[in-house]
């Protein structure tokens, strides 16, 4: 057997107290392995851009285009993406923005796509072509149709990612010296017209002229040109035109509206964070809605101060409208013929309309047609 210890330790008249938890080390005395690692936060880079714009700052409501985009994109920023603007000419001139942008000499540029008919005719689908669509439909076509997406197509070439920036809405078909009774008054005429619409006009016998708006008056004036194709009521009376042109006449059959386009490199886009290209792209939105709505609220009182100083409004002649379509629809086919992408723009925008001109009819004509018809109610 074996020996039992002769001292037993005694038992414990109560359980033992239960030790103390240790204090919580310090911070500083966790080894550095056994640390949880802090959320990283990173803060949003500083972005700076330079803008260059094809108006002029004497141009406010399409020079304010440009504007809008770069006060919103740095309000949602909170100043940490920046667009500086250069009005036309100070850093690249009115003609110049597409190539500019296209070769990042600046990161992007607000311009109306009309400028590069000479270019690439097909750009100017991302502007107006004559007897094309008017504000609500471009929009439609270009946001809920297949313009956006094939004008991106064709912009891909230039490096150039493209966002509809303004609307002018349906423009007026400018200022004469004269009357046109016939198309042969078009004849010879001299005219001050951009786009798409100077070679419509061209093929009608008509002399495109290409000055500067600023020069517009003393054009007339001293007889250079014998028409001024602007914009509209708001930005026309600026020039004082019906000093030296009373004839003012509707409609600019070569622009349902003008779509304005902010242009951006697409190297430089691809540099932006994810957020700025969505403040960028809400910018160019709230632009373009601010535009349509300048012109609306603008063109009613300012058509009135015109024609009260003189202007005389007239419609040109429906055999004249008639032949304006013809040498439109000549041209196009020529040039579908010369461009399958210029066709495919075409046939979209061309098949759109179609569908949209009979409910537009139905509905919105209907109703300005009622408005206009019946009067104000207690009238």
């Amino acid at each position: 057997a074996q020996d039992v210890p002769a001292v037993l330790p005694d038992a414990p008249s109560e359980p033992p107290a239960t030790p103390a938890a240790p204090a919580p080390a310090a911070p500083q005395d966790i080894p550095a392995a056994t640390q949880s690692a802090p959320a990283v936060v990173h803060e949003a880079p500083r972005v700076s851009w330079r803008l260059a714009s094809s108006f002029p700052n004497e141009s406010p409501t399409l020079f304010a285009g440009a504007e809008d985009v770069a006060r919103y994109v740095a309000e949602v920023t909170d100043g940490r993406f920046t667009i500086e603007i250069f009005p036309a000419g100070d850093l690249v001139q009115p003609g110049q923005v597409l190539e500019a942008v296209q070769h990042r000499v600046v990161d992007c540029g607000h311009t109306a796509s009309t400028r590069y008919f000479d270019t690439d005719p097909a750009l100017c689908f991302d502007a107006a072509v004559p007897f094309g669509l008017n504000t609500r439909q471009m929009n439609a076509w270009m946001n809920q149709g297949e313009g956006l997406a094939l004008t991106r197509v064709l912009f891909d070439k230039y490096g150039i990612l493209n966002f509809p920036c303004g609307y002018t809405g349906a423009q007026m078909g400018g200022w004469f010296r004269g009357e046109i009774k016939t198309v042969d008054d078009l004849r010879g005429l001299k005219v001050k017209a951009g786009g798409f619409a100077r070679h419509v006009l061209s093929r009608l016998g008509a002399t495109p002229v290409d000055i500067p708006a600023a020069e517009a008056y003393t054009a007339l004036e001293q007889g250079v040109v014998d028409a001024v194709a602007w914009i509209g009521p708001y930005d026309d009376e600026r020039l004082a035109l019906y000093k030296v042109a009373r004839n003012y006449y509707f409609p600019g059959w070569w622009a349902g509206t003008l779509q304005l386009s902010l242009y951006v490199n697409q190297g430089a886009y691809e540099e932006l964070p994810k957020p700025y290209q969505t403040a960028l792209a809400l910018a160019c939105n709230m632009a373009s809605s601010n535009m349509i709505a300048r012109y609306d609220a603008g063109n009613p009182d300012a058509l009135r101060r015109l024609v009260s100083l003189g202007a005389q409004l007239k419609a040109f002649p429906k055999p004249v409208l008639q032949a304006c379509q013809e040498a439109s629809l000549a041209a196009y086919k020529e040039l579908s013929a010369k461009d399958p992408m210029f066709k495919k723009l075409y046939d979209s925008m061309m098949a759109f309309r179609d569908k949209q001109v009979p409910w537009f009819r139905m509905a919105e004509g209907s109703f300005d047609n009622m408005v206009a018809t019946l009067g104000q109610p207690g009238a």
